[in-house]
């Protein structure tokens, strides 16, 4: 299994959710505190937005450990996003240590990373290779469940017409796009997705157990799922902050805040810090996230779905 942090709030410099607390992600890297086995060093991978320059994300991936690079630690302190995507790599058996299968992966404006497994999932790639259309069955390139999980998402949006690569102008506010549904159509395309990989597992797998912490995002809304239907296993940890762990980098500069307010939410694997605010996600629960509009958490059913 593997360790994830996702940011969504003011800008704040990547090296407040990877170095600088405690708990940073970059140790969790090494020191896990929450996994029976404390090592993700099979790569890792950090996304990031910057919406006044692009509307698509950058990221930079590495099948190196995340505690030894160099670059990482200095692109960490001199760059700063109003929404992250960071994840440590400990590779499934089986699973090639590659570039490829690096997380977080990225298609037109939307990331997407995971911690767990699908269960069964060699024996239902070929099905749900089969139930792509063209367009996400091309964006295919590694062997991860992950990746192919990441394709049914972006099939969900291919069907539903939903924009693979929606523009948000100049990083100003936005507006029809920050409406409070936005937030909760991106969960509902997640939420399908996990619940047609789930039928095909139940139906190819005879129903092995699934673990999908999920997160997705477009730079201005996010979904996570914390998900399992083992009979009695929990699913990973997973933990949420409703405050800021630093200070926004565009507070030093005024002129520039505009599109720069907003509530700062963290949903990461394990805490960063000893804050006593931190919460768990709930068993089976799926967090959404807008950048102008209060977090809320909705139950997800046996199959996967959103039961809102």
């Amino acid at each position: 299994m593997c360790r994830f942090t996702l940011y969504l709030g003011p800008a704040v410099r990547l090296s407040g959710l990877l170095i600088e607390p405690r708990h940073s992600l970059i140790l969790q890297s090494y020191r896990s505190e929450e996994r029976a086995e404390p090592l993700n060093g099979d790569g890792f991978g950090v996304g990031w937005y910057a919406p006044r320059l692009s509307h698509e994300p950058a990221v930079f991936h590495a099948i190196t450990p995340a505690w030894n690079n160099r670059n990482l630690a200095s692109i960490s302190q001199a760059v700063a996003s109003p929404c992250i995507l960071a994840h440590v790599r400990a590779a499934t058996p089986g699973m090639e240590v590659d570039l490829a299968n690096c997380h977080p992966f990225q298609y037109g404006s939307y990331l997407l990373m995971h911690n767990g497994s699908i269960g069964g999932f060699t024996k239902v790639r070929r099905q749900l290779l089969d139930e792509l259309t063209d367009e996400a069955f091309g964006m295919v390139r590694g062997s991860t469940d992950t990746e192919h999980l990441f394709a049914v998402f972006v099939d969900e949006l291919v069907r539903n017409g939903c924009p693979v690569d929606p523009k948000h102008g100049n990083g100003s506010r936005p507006t029809d796009d920050d409406a409070p549904d936005a937030a909760l159509e991106l969960a509902r395309r997640l939420s399908n997705a996990l619940a047609r990989v789930l039928s095909l597992v139940r139906e190819f797998a005879d129903g092995a157990p699934s673990f999908l912490n999920v997160a997705v995002a477009d730079g201005h809304h996010a979904a996570v799922s914390r998900f399992t239907n083992h009979p009695t296993e929990k699913p990973e940890s997973l933990h949420y902050l409703m405050e800021e762990l630093y200070e926004p980098t565009g507070r030093r500069f005024p002129q520039r805040r505009a599109g720069d307010e907003g509530e700062a939410v963290v949903v990461s694997s394990e805490r960063l810090t000893d804050d006593p605010e931190w919460q768990d996600v709930p068993v089976n629960s799926m967090v959404v996230l807008g950048r102008y509009h209060p977090m809320r958490i909705f139950r997800l059913t046996d199959s996967g779905r959103i039961d809102a």
